[in-house]
């Protein structure tokens, strides 16, 4: 399946884009859990190197109910990113509401030792109408 990335956000060169799917396969929905899975692609547009080094992202149901997820790195990696170069992964994301949202930031540190937030772009999470 080829993925359209619908959000995008530039922050000092690197952009994150984002490409997010309802997985009715995956979600409960006669027990109120619903499950999205989102392809991050980060590109490096700049002209340093840059490392991840962590994440953080708000997460809101469809209550207006907030919560916060972060950590060291996405998957278990601190991607190093000359320029030019661009990093992938997958992750998911479940509810307990068939709508929400996410967005958040990505901390980066240059070779020169200096750290600066990226941007991860607001994107909605909606299971379809038919679904629930």
């Amino acid at each position: 399946m080829k993925e359209l990335f619908q959000h995008a956000a530039i922050t000092e060169g690197v952009t994150v884009r984002v490409a997010v799917n309802f997985l009715p396969e995956q979600s409960r929905i006669e027990a109120g859990k619903w499950f999205w899975v989102y392809h991050i692609r980060i590109e490096n547009g700049s002209s340093r190197t840059v490392q991840l080094m962590t994440r953080h992202w708000r997460i809101t149901d469809g209550h207006g109910d907030v919560s916060f997820a972060g950590g060291d790195g996405v998957l278990g990696t601190q991607p190093v990113l000359r320029p030019g170069e661009s990093h992938d992964y997958v992750s998911g994301c479940p509810l307990t509401t068939p709508n929400g949202s996410m967005e958040g930031h990505y901390t980066f540190r240059s070779t020169d030792g200096r750290e600066f937030s990226a941007t991860i772009p607001y994107f909605p999470l909606a299971a379809p109408a038919t679904a629930g």
